[in-house]
């Protein structure tokens, strides 16, 4: 299917991109969690159950979280609480021996105390072998934010450990579709990580496509064919008011945001041809940033904020290249097959992500700028739309496991866990910005 998009055709462009929504079954609530493999080198830490002080109700329990954040992320393999020789809450309680007896590296224990309406945390962190604290401190949240006040906490505990910022705290955007009633209907929703407090952003019976956040987290960039053609629309999450901001004739897709936000990248035919265009959001005005007979599409800005990425056939099929700004002449990263695809760089500028074919099989890939070595980061066989994770540590994307599921993977593939919906499929991941 993706094999078609890179004809000449535009009308067959345009009537693939909307395919490529299509699925079937049901798509509703929250996505489920699926640990799928973890990484040999992960580092054992404890997360002790926190000590409870006042009225909690049964369900979420901060460090089942905290828990679950740092297993997702691939680079650590908590003890489960079975296991545990002892349940301390402060440094007082904490027997060293025992965690290196166990094998930990890592402890982190705490204690939750509510008082009305107002939930607070306190929580030391230790390295078992040097017996250091590495984190001590008090959080609070109001009693219905526990899984927020959760994962500031894992953010706090990973960035402690590895000296990178966690990503736990931000959020997920992505499409589902639900055919139950034999028509379709799509929705824009958004999530926590972990697929948790999904929430319905926009629902329609037409394709919804590239879903984009701005880098203050407050709005969404999207694609929709609610007219009857693909139109680019800017969300804000807050208010629910959408603007119309490329509705050109022909095509109106792939929206990327500036580091600034007062910007996007986009892909659009209004002269004949899909090229990229860049479009200032106040004054509607627009720059033409490649100029060629080829189909140029899917741009991303790269971690300058100044060049960027892109998906072009001009070699004969399509590849991954590059402009080090909006006006320097492209060139060609990708070389390992003749379909390289919907390019993601990370945060660091060392590694770009994209859709890779060989064979039949549609992979995850990454490049390594400096080298140019390219790595296979998965082993399913229909795996597209990947997205970095603000942080550069993991990579989501979606894929066939019977129906479409959502995975991440730790950024070098040594990790995984999927999100499926709890019916049905879903797709077109974006992973949102750190916000603080």
């Amino acid at each position: 299917m993706r094999q078609r998009i890179w004809t000449t055709s535009l009308r067959g462009f345009v009537t693939v991109l909307c395919l490529l929504a299509l699925g079937s079954g049901v798509a509703r609530a929250e996505l489920v969690i699926r640990i799928t493999e973890g990484a040999d080198a992960a580092i054992p830490i404890a997360v002790v159950p926190f000590a409870e002080s006042g009225a909690f109700p049964p369900g979420d329990k901060v460090s089942a979280i905290v828990q679950s954040d740092l297993a997702m992320s691939g680079e650590f393999k908590p003890l489960p609480p079975e296991q545990m020789l002892s349940l301390p809450s402060k440094r007082a309680e904490v027997f060293f021996r025992d965690w290196r007896l166990l094998g930990q590296r890592y402890v982190l224990v705490g204690e939750m105390t509510r008082q009305a309406d107002r939930v607070s945390a306190r929580y030391e962190l230790f390295d078992v072998s040097t017996e250091e604290r590495l984190l001590g401190r008090t959080s609070s949240a109001s009693a219905s934010n526990i899984r927020t006040l959760a994962h500031a906490i894992s953010d706090q505990v990973y960035e402690a450990i590895t000296g990178v910022p966690g990503a736990f705290s931000t959020k997920l955007a992505y499409i589902t579709l639900d055919t139950a009633n034999g028509q379709p209907r799509y929705r824009l929703q958004v999530s926590d990580v972990d697929g948790k407090r999904a929430s319905i952003r926009l629902e329609s019976r037409e394709p919804i496509l590239s879903p984009a956040w701005s880098p203050d987290g407050k709005r969404l960039a999207y694609v929709s064919f609610e007219t009857g053609k693909p139109v680019i629309f800017v969300h804000e999450l807050a208010t629910g008011q959408r603007t119309k901001v490329a509705d050109f004739p022909g095509l109106n897709s792939a929206p990327a945001w500036s580091d600034d936000g007062r910007s996007l990248l986009m892909t659009l035919s209004k002269d004949g041809n899909a090229e990229i265009y860049r479009m200032d959001l106040a004054s509607r005005q627009l720059k033409k940033v490649t100029n060629h007979w080829a189909i140029d599409t899917e741009p991303s800005w790269d971690a300058r904020g100044q060049g960027l990425f892109f998906t072009s056939d001009r070699s004969g099929g399509p590849q991954i290249y590059y402009k080090q700004n909006l006006d320097a002449a492209p060139r060609r990263i990708t070389f390992g097959s003749r379909y390289n695809a919907r390019p993601r760089p990370d945060s660091s500028g060392r590694y770009v992500y994209y859709v890779h074919q060989r064979d039949r099989a549609f992979n995850i890939a990454r490049t390594d700028l400096e080298t140019g070595e390219e790595t296979i980061l998965t082993r399913t066989e229909s795996d597209e739309s990947p997205s970095v994770s603000p942080n550069g540590r993991m990579l989501i994307y979606a894929t066939k496991q019977g129906s479409s599921v959502l995975t991440v993977i730790s950024a070098d593939g040594g990790a995984a866990y999927s999100l499926p919906a709890s019916e049905g499929d879903v797709r077109e991941p974006a992973w949102g910005p750190l916000v603080r």
